[in-house]
């Protein structure tokens, strides 16, 4: 059991290396600059921000360790490039495997093309949990090193909850994978949908059209509420669940379908 599963995630285990690292020094990054900001007025600085542009990134201070990690880890460095990485890499498992003719000889073995699709989907949670289990340790060490703390449970919880807004965006671009017919296509659709839900939702948040955000997995997940001011959704991060749930039902449905001839 599991083999599917077992060998794309070996397979992605310098990746998610690399990508934790990667995560780590950006963070630890910020950690070292924050002591360089202690004569700086940043929230004054803030105040000269657009009102949308603050409220769309959900930005609320930035005269702490705290408060600078929500936004450019964070909202940036979670929300943005992490969820499109998932997606772009995703959009390729399904496609990627047609073109190149790897899931013809997968599927030469006794096993059915849903849990083909369920347990490549399932591998891409070695990058995902890996970069959301280290991370937070650099963070909390760095911040006790420089005598400003994260709140621990905080920093935890975020972590946790940045997990199915993460399975999300790879849903999304394991669902173009099998609903477009190139890799090239797939890979740019998924992009293309989660920078169009990102930018709406930074745009229409607090107006009139407010509603809109509400079909962006973005609405769901909030670093800043969450690091901040200990605010957890927990009613986003199940509604994140239920559509990645959807989304890979969907896809094992269509992949039964496809002809990969």
């Amino acid at each position: 059991m599991l083999e599917v599963a077992r060998y794309e995630g070996e397979r992605r285990l310098v990746v998610a290396g690399a990508i934790t690292a990667a995560a780590c020094f950006y963070g630890a990054m910020f950690v070292a600059l924050t002591p360089s900001f202690t004569n700086v007025d940043l929230d004054a600085i803030l105040e000269s921000y657009p009102d949308q542009l603050v409220v769309g990134f959900g930005i609320e201070s930035l005269d702490s360790l705290a408060g600078l990690l929500s936004v450019e880890l964070y909202q940036f460095g979670w929300v943005l490039v992490l969820g499109l990485y998932l997606a772009y890499t995703t959009a390729s498992l399904v496609a990627g495997g047609v073109e190149s003719g790897r899931l013809d000889t997968l599927l030469a073995a006794p096993v059915s093309r849903s849990r083909v699709v369920a347990e490549a989907f399932a591998s891409i949670l070695v990058p995902i949990l890996a970069v959301n289990a280290v991370t937070p340790v650099v963070i909390y060490v760095g911040g006790w090193l420089i005598d400003d703390p994260v709140n621990t449970q905080n920093l935890i919880a975020l972590h946790v909850l940045a997990v199915p807004y993460l399975l999300c965006c790879t849903a999304i671009g394991l669902a173009f994978s099998v609903f477009l017919p190139t890799e090239r296509l797939a890979q740019r659709g998924a992009v293309g949908v989660l920078v169009v839900a990102f930018l709406a939702r930074t745009l229409v948040t607090g107006t009139d059209y407010a509603v809109v955000e509400r079909f962006t997995p973005m609405h769901y997940f909030d670093p800043s509420a969450i690091l901040l001011d200990g605010t957890y959704d927990l009613g986003g991060a199940a509604v994140l669940l239920a559509a990645t749930l959807v989304l890979v039902v969907a896809s094992q449905l269509r992949f039964r379908r496809m002809d990969l001839g």
